[in-house]
């Protein structure tokens, strides 16, 4: 379970400081407030871009397509009685 939560953490730690801690040392000048809103949006938007994609391949919710054969194989090796 670790495993799953190193680059969860890792990544959520990278886009933070993308998003929050740079947007701090933008020095002074006309178009501060917009180079802080590009990089929050980046930062927020590519986090929730990665994140999804990192769910779905967590928990897909298309599985192997199996011939019945081998549905009916594996059924019955897990002793699973068939009706």
């Amino acid at each position: 379970m670790a495993a799953a939560l190193i680059p969860l953490l890792f990544l959520t730690i990278f886009w933070g400081i993308i998003g929050i801690v740079i947007p701090l040392l933008i020095p002074k000048g006309p178009n501060r407030g917009l180079i802080r809103c590009i990089l929050v949006l980046t930062a927020a938007s590519c986090w929730l871009f990665w994140f999804c994609c990192y769910m779905s391949q967590t928990n897909p919710l298309v599985g192997p397509m199996l011939p019945q054969k081998a549905v009916f194989m594996i059924a019955k090796k897990w002793g699973y009685k068939m009706e």
